[in-house]
């Protein structure tokens, strides 16, 4: 049996294709577009239909990956800006032509669970573990018995306080500022981080010039080099850094912000970065009866 997952996620749109063998899967592939479904949403509420448009176009290829690789089960997600638009219930509906089912619109705990439980399947790392999932517009943390979102994403943060670029000290400050009182309430923890999702691999990928980033790590020193370097660049600098997506220039300094935060917050010296996240975690419920 073929499964497959699709992540409607605020900057990027992700599948990931499976094959079901007795009682494990086989990862038939992975890709992700980014379309910035979720611009603008922070300050309007609504998805803009230019977003929309860019984002039904990569939704389509992946019905057409489906279709081509008979997957025969298929659930689509939906997450932050989906939860902040009003406008969502529309989207959905002709979403659901290019994808063949209908995106589910799932709070933050949940994303919070399903990432948690993705990333830390077959992970050679001993628990405790604790996994930072930074998406475009909230922040997951979440542990073995739970886990908070936060909403404070790189497109938010982005359009809040980062749109210049390189920005001015006092705009970098700010933004730090606002991302530090955010994660306030995050508690200290003992135990292994994982960070997931495009935040975290785009900042491996920059370090190490290489997109090959699972299982690497960073330490709070290297990721705060990060900040400092790529908050001298314009976009088009940005772009042109090896090891990483280049759709996402815009918004990955916001998101260096916020990994250093989070680093800061739970007082952790050392990052594992994994590309197994919340895909990994709606896929693995089809070894669950009544998937």
């Amino acid at each position: 049996m073929r499964l497959a997952a699709v992540d409607i996620g605020t900057n990027s749109m992700r599948l990931l294709i499976v094959q079901k063998i007795e009682d494990g899967i086989v990862e038939l592939g992975r890709w992700q577009r980014v379309t910035g479904l979720g611009a603008g949403v922070d300050a309007t509420g609504v998805l803009s239909a230019e977003g929309i448009d860019r984002t039904l176009l990569a939704l389509a290829e992946f019905g057409g990956r489906m279709k081509d690789l008979e997957v025969e089960r298929r659930r689509a997600v939906a997450t932050s800006a989906s939860r902040d638009a009003a406008n969502r219930e529309a989207f959905f509906d002709i979403a659901e032509i290019a994808l063949g089912v209908r995106p589910e619109l799932i709070s933050g705990d949940e994303e919070a669970s399903l990432a948690f439980n993705g990333a830390t399947l077959g992970l050679p790392l001993a628990p405790p573990h604790v996994v930072v999932d930074i998406g475009g517009g909230s922040t997951e943390f979440v542990t073995v018995d739970g886990g908070r979102s936060v909403e404070m994403g790189s497109v938010r943060l982005t359009e809040r306080l980062l749109g210049n670029r390189p920005p001015s000290v006092e705009e970098l400050a700010a933004a730090k500022g606002l991302v530090r009182e955010s994660f306030a309430g995050i508690t200290p923890i003992v135990g292994s981080v994982v960070g997931v999702a495009g935040t975290w691999t785009s900042l491996a990928g920059i370090h190490l010039a290489d997109q090959e980033v699972h299982l690497t790590s960073l330490t709070v020193g290297e990721v705060a080099v990060l900040v400092d370097s790529l908050a001298t660049l314009t976009i088009e600098q940005t772009a042109a850094l090896p090891g990483f997506d280049p759709a996402r220039a815009p918004v990955i300094l916001a998101g260096a912000v916020i990994a250093e935060a989070a680093m800061a917050a739970l007082g952790a010296e050392r990052v594992t970065v994994s590309n197994h996240d919340l895909l990994d975690g709606v896929v693995s419920l089809s070894l669950a009866p009544g998937w």
